[in-house]
């Protein structure tokens, strides 16, 4: 049954095996992470927007974009630390915008949204 399921499964994305002890991890990153990438996506559209753009062309730039650097980071065999550094020119206008995320607190928030959703799926299935 476990291989009809992968194969199933496999057929339309890319398929891991995991230990059960890890599946509230696995429902917090890749379960409620598309979630996270939904809020990112129409926060680009929305700052496009408020740029002056239509809102058409601002979301499909946006939601390309993040398409763009997620088929990057599987397909380049490069870490994504390496890729963003590969974009930051020294004093460019990426470096701007990735202080100003720093400043916010932004991988220190999306961590702690993740740990936060691996803690509720674990009081989840102890309340069964």
């Amino acid at each position: 049954m476990g291989e009809l399921i992968a194969k199933l499964f496999g057929s339309i994305g890319k398929i891991w095996r995991a230990n059960d002890k890890l599946f509230d991890a696995v429902t917090a990153v890749s379960g409620s992470g598309p979630t996270y990438i939904f809020l990112a996506i129409e926060a680009l559209a929305d700052v496009g927007v408020a740029a002056c753009l239509p809102r058409e062309l601002a979301l499909g730039l946006a939601s390309q974009t993040v398409l763009g650097a997620a088929t990057m980071v599987t397909k380049s065999g490069k870490h994504p630390g390496q890729l963003k550094d590969d974009v930051a020119s020294p004093g460019g206008t990426t470096i701007a915008g990735i202080h100003e995320l720093e400043k916010g607190g932004f991988r220190g928030t999306l961590m702690n949204a993740v740990v936060a959703a691996a803690n509720r799926g674990q009081e989840l299935s102890q309340a069964k």
